[in-house]
């Protein structure tokens, strides 16, 4: 009955930004973590971001000083945004949240993906 659904994929060139969004949607009581993964060709998925329902974050190296993760929890909502980007960014990004719903059955859920694709 929960669904997550990303959006702000696309194309930009190397340096550019673009921010992710992701919306949870269904019969939520809490959602806890929230975070992004991403899954590039021919490699395994890694984390990208997450953050707490308090507002602690954590980054991958790779990505830190260049995105941001935040969060609206009168929306459900989580934010990725990335800024400088670079070609080897390139990849399927997937919103993960754990979420309580109205049954009191707490599950992870995942998004179907958004692409983003850095190339000049």
């Amino acid at each position: 009955q929960v669904q997550l659904v990303e959006s702000g994929g696309g194309l930009v060139q190397p340096g550019g930004s673009l921010t992710l969004s992701c919306v949870a949607s269904g019969s939520i009581l809490s959602i806890n973590g929230m975070g992004w993964y991403r899954q590039a060709p021919g490699k395994q998925r890694e984390l990208v971001a997450t953050i707490r329902s308090g507002g602690e974050t954590n980054y991958a190296d790779s990505v830190k000083g260049r995105f941001t993760i935040s969060r609206d929890n009168t929306k459900n909502t989580v934010y990725l945004q990335m800024n400088s980007l670079k070609p080897e960014d390139t990849a399927v990004y997937y919103c993960n949240a754990d979420i309580v719903d109205s049954d009191l059955h707490f599950s992870p859920y995942w998004g179907q993906g958004t692409q983003v694709t850095v190339s000049s």
